[in-house]
This record gives C-alpha cells, structure tokens and sequence, in this order.
C-alpha cells in the first residue's frame, strides 16, 4: 500500500516538475527568433566635461562653469550630433521592411554606384533569404539576418551590433556581395543556380 501511495505522490509531483523546467528555460533561453535584445543602439559620446575643465574659458566665452565652446568645437560637435542622429534615424527606418530596402538601396546608389537594377536583383535576393528580417535566423545553419551572414560573427567586420543593427546587416551583405560576386545581379543569379549565395 506505501509503494502505491508513493507512485501516487510521483504522479502528481512530475507535471509540476515539468512546468518548472518549462519555466525556467523560458526564462534562461533567448527568444523565438533566438536573440533577445533591446530594440535602442547605444552609442558613445565624448564626455564634454572632461573637455571643458582642461580648456579655459575666455573672455568672450557666455557659457557657464568654463566650457569652452569656440567656434570650432561647437561646429565640430554639432557635426558628430547629426551625424549620430542621422544614423540613429537610419537604424530605425532600417528596423522594417520598406525601411530596410529604402537604407539598402540608398546605399547601393551612393556608396556602391550601383542603380535599380542591381537593386532589385538584391531585392529579390534578400526577400528570398530573410524577407527583409533583420531577426531573422536559420536554427539549422546558424546563419542570421537580412542577409543571412555564415556565420553571424563575421558581422563584425562592420560593427559588433549586428545582432541589433539592420543597417550594419545590409552593410555587411553589399559588401559581401560586392567582394564575392562584384554586383547583387550576379549573386542572385547564383542563388537562383544553388539556392545559396
């Protein structure tokens, strides 16, 4: 009669058992699309008042506490401020699909040279590949993103946000492309032989 009981008590302990663990590894394992980060780019500013308490300030200086914001400076910094917004703006319109595409295909025109028709060759090749899904990820073969970078880390070679970053993927695949088959017409006509690029 005990050992029945006990088998009894097992019983009822193992489902419970079972929803721990489920719970737990929800917790421990990334997301459905296996990286789970936040959706901000952090980026790094110099410390202004590091700078500010080793410059004097001058006399026709109206800023407060010494800082020093001479022409220079002031034009210099508000240069790197929109740059980072301009960036900062491009990683977000790059975070959908018709985002992604207008950043890619500003890309291909001004830093590539490359026209419409390279676009849509590259269209076709990434719609393919990932749909345009800066989360995407191949569980299988390990490869990740729009253009489904083999393996991931060689992402790197542009930033090390790519898991977060789409313009830093599309970055990384034109230049792929641009190294392996000089022009995405070129590359899809590979994907269409072997389903693979």
């Amino acid at each position: 009669m005990k050992k029945f009981e006990l088998v009894r008590k097992n019983k009822f302990i193992a489902p419970w058992l079972v929803i721990a663990a489920m719970l737990f590894l929800a917790t421990a394992q990334p997301s459905a699309y296996g990286l789970e980060f936040p959706m901000t780019t952090h980026l790094a500013l110099p410390d202004l008042q590091d700078e500010a308490t080793t410059a004097p300030a001058t006399a026709g200086d109206p800023a407060p506490s010494g800082f020093n914001l001479s022409a220079t400076k002031s034009t210099l910094f508000s240069g790197e401020l929109a740059l980072v917004s301009t960036q900062s703006s491009q990683v977000e319109l790059a975070r959908t699909q018709t985002g992604a595409k207008i950043v890619a295909k500003t890309i291909l025109l001004n830093e590539y040279g490359m026209g419409t028709t390279q676009f849509t060759c590259l269209n076709k090749l990434w719609t393919r590949e990932s749909h345009w899904n800066y989360k995407a990820h191949n569980y299988r073969s390990g490869a990740h993103g729009i253009a489904q970078a083999f393996p991931a880390d060689k992402m790197e070679v542009i930033s090390t946000d790519w898991r977060t970053n789409p313009v830093t993927q599309i970055r990384w695949g034109i230049r792929y492309i641009d190294i392996r088959y000089d022009t995405p017409c070129k590359a899809w006509a590979q994907w269409q032989r072997r389903h693979s690029y």
